[in-house]
C-alpha cells in the first residue's frame, strides 16, 4: 500500500482517523486552556507545565495495570468509552469552583484512560491495514496530529485570549462527545485480538516478554527517553512566551507534520532505517539556540525546525513492529504510548523544576543537552550490540565449518 486513496479505501480507516483527529483537537485545546488557567492562578512554571502534561505521568500506572486491555477488548466499544471518558472528565475541568488538589486528581485519571487508549487505537490500525501499509497508516495519523494540533492550539490561544480557559475545555469536552459518536457509528464490531480477559497479571506477562529482548529494549528506549526530553522543552512555552505559547505550539506542531509527511511518504523504504539517529539529534540541537533568549520569531522558527525530527518515531515503530508478534502489536504499540507519554510527564516535571530554579530558556537548553547526551548513549550501546552479535555469528559459522 503506497497511496493515500488506497489508505482511506480501506474500511473503517477514515471514521477512525476523524474520531482521531477530534480527539487530538480537543486535546490540543483543553491542553493550553488548562496550562493558561493553572499559571494565571499560580504563576508557577512548574504547575503550567505538570497541568499540560501531567495526565502523562499516569500512563506508566495504566501500561502496569491496564495495558492487556488493549487486545482483549472489542475495539469499539473501548475506543467510544474512553472518547466519552475524556468528555466528562474534561467538563469537570471547566468548573469554576474545582480546587487545584482535584484538578490535579482529575488529570490524573485521565492520563489512566488514555494509557488503555493508545494500544487499542494502533492495535485497531494494525488490524485493519496490512503489514505494508502500517507505515503510511502510521504516518498519515502523526501528520493529522500536527496539522490538528497547529489549528487547536491557534484556535485554543484565540479562544483564550477572547473568551476564557473554561469555555476552551466545554468546547473540547463536545469534540470528545463528536469523536464518540463517530467511532460508535463507523466502526464495525470486532472481537478482540487475544484470548482471555484483561488483567494486572496479563499485563505484566506481556510487558515482561516484550521487555525480555534487547533490540526491543533500544527501540522502546529510543521512542521514549530523547523527544520525552525535548517535549519538556515545549511544556516551558507558557512560561517562556506566555502571551505566544500558541504560536510556539503551532510551529511546533507544523514542523512535526512536515517530518511526518517526509518520512513516511517521501523517503524510501530503504533509506529510512538510517535516519533514526539524526532525526533524534535534529530534535534537540535547535534548542539549545534558547540559551541565547530568542524572541518569538525566531524562538518559534526553532522549535519549527526541531520537531521534524519527531519524524525519528515512525522509523523506530516500523522497528518496533517487525520485532513484535501479532497477536501483542496492541499491547506493544501501548507499552510504547504510555511509556514515551510517561517520559513527556517527567520531563515536563523536570524542566518545570529547573525553571522554577533558573528561568525557562535555561531549563529548554539543559533539556536539551540532556536529550543528546541520551541519543548519543543509545547509539554507541546499538553498535556495540551490533558488534557483539556480528561476532558471535562469525563464530558459529567457524565452528560450522570446523
Amino acid at each position: 500500500m503506497r497511496s493515500y486513496r488506497q489508505l482511506f479505501r480501506t474500511p473503517e480507516f477514515t471514521p477512525l482517523f476523524l474520531a482521531s483527529s477530534a480527539n487530538v483537537l480537543a486535546q490540543t485545546i483543553s491542553g493550553l486552556a488548562l496550562s493558561t488557567l493553572v499559571f494565571r492562578a499560580t504563576e508557577s512554571p512548574l504547575l503550567s507545565a505538570v497541568s499540560m502534561f501531567g495526565p502523562s505521568l499516569a500512563q506508566m500506572l495504566g501500561a502496569t495495570f491496564l495495558l492487556s486491555g488493549a487486545d482483549r477488548l472489542r475495539p469499539r466499544s473501548a475506543l467510544t468509552g474512553i472518547s466519552l471518558a475524556f468528555a466528562a472528565t474534561t467538563a469537570v475541568l471547566a468548573l469554576p469552583a474545582l480546587p487545584l488538589w482535584a484538578l490535579f486528581a482529575v488529570i490524573l485519571g485521565q492520563g489512566l484512560v488514555a494509557s488503555l487508549g493508545g494500544g487499542v487505537r494502533w492495535g485497531l490500525v494494525n488490524e485493519i491495514l496490512s503489514k505494508d501499509g502500517f507505515m503510511l497508516g502510521r504516518s498519515v495519523f502523526n501528520m493529522m496530529a500536527g496539522i490538528a494540533q497547529v489549528v487547536g492550539y491557534a484556535t485554543g490561544g484565540l479562544l483564550v485570549a477572547v473568551l476564557s480557559p473554561r469555555l476552551s475545555l466545554l468546547l473540547s469536552a463536545a469534540l470528545y462527545v463528536a469523536a464518540a459518536a463517530v467511532l460508535r457509528l463507523g466502526l464495525t464490531s470486532r472481537p478482540p485480538r487475544a484470548q482471555g480477559r484483561p488483567s494486572v497479571a496479563a499485563t505484566w506477562r506481556s510487558n515482561a516478554l516484550l521487555w525480555s529482548s534487547r533490540p526491543r529494549r533500544h527501540v522502546y528506549l529510543a521512542l521514549w527517553i530523547p523527544n520525552g526530553l525535548v517535549v519538556g522543552c515545549e511544556s516551558l512555552y507558557v512560561a517562556y512566551a506566555p502571551d505566544a505559547a500558541g504560536t510556539l505550539f503551532a510551529c511546533a506542531a507544523l514542523g512535526m507534520f512536515v517530518g511526518d509527511v517526509t518520512v513516511g511518504r517521501l523517503v524510501p523504504p530503504r533509506l529510512r532505517p538510517r535516519l533514526g539517529i539524526p532525526l533524534l539529534v535534529l530534535l534537540a540541537v535547535p534548542y539549545l539556540f534558547f540559551a541565547l533568549r530568542p524572541a518569538v520569531p525566531l524562538a518559534a522558527v526553532a522549535v519549527a525546525v526541531a520537531s521534524i525530527g519527531f519524524g525519528a518515531s515512525l522509523v523506530q515503530q516500523e522497528r518496533l513492529m517487525a520485532l513484535t508478534p501479532d497477536e501483542l502489536s496492541g499491547h506493544a504499540l501501548g507499552l510504547h504510548g504510555s511509556g514515551m507519554l510517561t517520559m513527556q510527564g517527567v520531563s515536563a516535571a523536570l524542566a518545570g523544576s529547573v525553571a522554577q530554579l533558573t528561568s525557562p530558556a535555561t531549563a529548554m537548553t539543559v533539556m536539551a543537552v540532556a536529550s543528546l547526551a541520551v541519543t548519543l548513549s543509545l547509539t554507541v550501546a546499538s553498535l556495540r550490540n551490533a558488534e557483539e552479535g556480528g561476532l558471535r555469528q562469525v563464530a558459529k559459522t567457524s565452528r560450522g565449518v570446523r
